[in-house]
């Protein structure tokens, strides 16, 4: 007897536009296989006509280089600290330990599940009495929803200490009509493979000044110094993004508004067949805001049932998530100084991802929903 093997239904899963390999192959064609090129200079052209307000971009291999460069570039060194959110993805807290500096967690608040500009101001203060100011401050539009950024860059100006605005989540999400990754002094997107368009690999940093651009471009290669022998004078790193990647990421420029319509989409169909349930709550926007909806995340009642959820989806061969583990909740940062109050911990325990992939059809929403009613009857 043959088994029926159910359709696969991923997380978030890369979805091809029509031009990447048109762009690819041009790259095959010219034979600019090297890391520079003209799909590099047009894919940042075109990142910086979609968020606009003068960004200068710089494609990198990974958001997490640009965090890396970003900060070195915003002054931080070996023992400073870095205040950063605790309710995020790893690499957005790694690359502090890359520098040598100490990372300080703050918890977040419960209307946009960022960080809390409560306590963000309480470790600013208790850095400052021990002799420790911050030096640089990275909150995290996670899932794609913006933070509170008129109360955190208020702190911040108020502080003199610069923000590193980590965007990797929300390319598309807005803020009183402003582009996400356009508020800090530095920004960054992330085309990881499950992102809301991807290069398989591959980040940008956005800057304000063509010149600090023009600094993360001449580390992330390297950090040659202009002479006809090999020279350097400072240590660079090998962060550029390559010429043949870069073209993926043309092409994924050009459907990015569809990306998004389609995972607002998603969010919408949950919203409207979930919202029934007792105990299943959605993030909505906050006045002002605009979220790209990159993955669409349930609260449910426990850790108990957010498991039997995730459980049985994954046996009906679809997969889900638990919200992000906070990072003062990690084993590698143990140890390390916390502002909390529980609230991203809860939000780990009974928050769950759903598929939320631009190229879903109606009938994988229709089989996820009934899946999670079932559950609930």
């Amino acid at each position: 007897m043959e088994t029926t093997v159910l359709k696969k239904i991923w997380l978030s899963p890369p979805h091809m536009g029509t031009n990447e390999e048109v762009y690819v192959q041009e790259a095959f064609d010219t034979n600019w296989i090297a890391p520079l090129g003209p799909n590099v200079q047009q894919f940042e052209t075109a990142i910086e006509e979609f968020i606009g307000k003068d960004i200068h971009s710089a494609c990198l291999v990974s958001g997490t280089a640009a965090i890396h460069l970003g900060l070195q570039l915003l002054g931080v060194n070996r023992g400073d600290e870095v205040i950063c959110q605790s309710f995020t993805f790893a690499a957005s807290a790694n690359p502090i330990a890359y520098l040598g500096a100490s990372p300080v967690f703050v918890d977040s608040e419960r209307e946009t599940w960022n960080m809390s500009p409560e306590l963000m101001e309480e470790a600013i203060i208790d850095g400052i009495h021990r002799g420790k100011k911050p030096k640089a401050i990275i909150p995290v539009h996670l899932y794609g929803m913006p933070y509170k950024i008129d109360e955190i860059h208020a702190i911040a100006n108020k502080y003199d200490i610069p923000i590193l605005e980590d965007s990797a989540e929300a390319l598309g999400s807005s803020y009183k009509g402003q582009m996400c990754g356009s508020f800090g002094e530095i920004g960054i997107l992330s085309f990881n493979g499950n992102k809301i368009i991807t290069t398989s690999g591959g980040g940008a940093m956005l800057c304000k000044s063509k010149s600090l651009k023009e600094k993360a471009v001449f580390l992330s290669t390297q950090a040659r110094d202009n002479a006809p022998h090999y020279q350097h004078s400072h240590i660079g790193y090998n962060y550029r993004m390559s010429n043949v990647v870069a073209g993926i990421g043309r092409g994924q420029m050009e459907v990015l508004k569809d990306r998004v319509k389609a995972r607002r989409r998603n969010f919408e169909y949950y919203k409207r067949y979930l919202s029934d349930l007792g105990g299943i709550s959605f993030l909505e926007e906050p006045e002002g805001t605009y979220c790209n909806r990159w993955l669409t995340c349930i609260l449910t009642p426990s850790f108990e049932i957010r498991e039997q959820l995730r459980l049985a989806l994954e046996n009906e061969n679809i997969e889900s998530r638990p919200l992000w583990k906070p990072m003062h909740l990690q084993p590698v940062f143990e140890g390390y100084k916390s502002h909390e109050t529980g609230v991203s911990e809860e939000l780990f325990n009974t928050g769950l991802c759903l598929p939320s992939g631009s190229s879903m059809e109606i009938e994988d929403l229709e089989r996820i929903c009934k899946i999670i009613k079932n559950k609930f009857q």
